[in-house]
């Protein structure tokens, strides 16, 4: 049975499978080896993931063998401008993060849970383009607060013994990541953003143990095909 890696997030998982995006480079990757799920919930916080946590993993069927978390953007949305609804204190985030880990791991003790923080937003980029119908002028997120969000992912990850993406800090070693690496929003990844994050994604199954190497493909390959059984591999003759 192919092995199945869910996503689960918010926008930033949601786009992922559009054009350019990272999950759909990884459903590519893993086209003959793994079945990739896609749960991304554009503008949720963790406060209402960890409430529709169980709905949203009822339908995926068998036990997952990774599930990526990747939350915080709208976390760190500052308490008293235009987006305060998806605000959440960075205490409850930490709590809401390892809830989640854990309801993962109760549901399913052999999964990898690996979390992601969320990436940098650039300030600039974002004032030029505010959400919605806010003609306030002012930064409804900041860079500086994400980050702190950022950290406190790191922290969870880090306390709970499972891996980390530190998109966070990643995007930032880049020159010029303000323009190159998200979109024209200064929020969302760029195609080069969503190539890092599948690359980082990639890596960090890999060392779970989960790759091309170690996922077998579930049926032969065109030049191993037998032409009268084809659920028969001329290297099994």
């Amino acid at each position: 049975m192919r092995p199945l890696i869910v996503l689960f997030g918010d926008s930033h998982t949601e786009e992922s499978f559009g054009e350019g995006g990272w999950g759909a480079a990884l459903a590519h990757h893993f086209s003959r080896s793994a079945d990739i799920v896609l749960r991304g919930y554009n503008g949720y916080n963790t406060r209402w993931a960890l409430r529709v946590l169980d709905r949203a993993m009822d339908g995926v069927g068998r036990p997952p063998t990774a599930v990526t978390v990747f939350f915080g953007a709208n976390d760190a949305a500052l308490a008293d401008k235009f987006s305060s609804l998806q605000h959440v204190p960075l205490d409850e985030y930490k709590e809401n993060l390892q809830a989640i880990c854990s309801t993962i791991k109760e549901r399913w003790p052999s999964t990898i849970v690996i979390l992601i923080t969320p990436p940098p937003i650039y300030d600039e980029g974002l004032r030029k383009h505010p959400s919605g119908d806010d003609t306030s002028g002012e930064p409804e997120r900041m860079n500086v607060s994400t980050g702190d969000f950022a950290k406190a992912c790191v922290d969870v990850a880090n306390n709970s013994g499972v891996p980390i993406i530190d998109l966070w800090s990643e995007i930032q070693n880049y020159p010029d990541w303000e323009k190159s690496l998200l979109k024209w929003d200064g929020l969302h990844l760029s195609d080069q953003g969503n190539r890092i994050l599948f690359e980082k994604v990639v890596k960090e199954l890999k060392k779970a143990g989960m790759s091309l190497e170690t996922f077998p493909t579930d049926l032969p390959l065109f030049a191993n095909l037998d032409e009268k059984d084809p659920l028969k591999s001329f290297t099994d003759m």
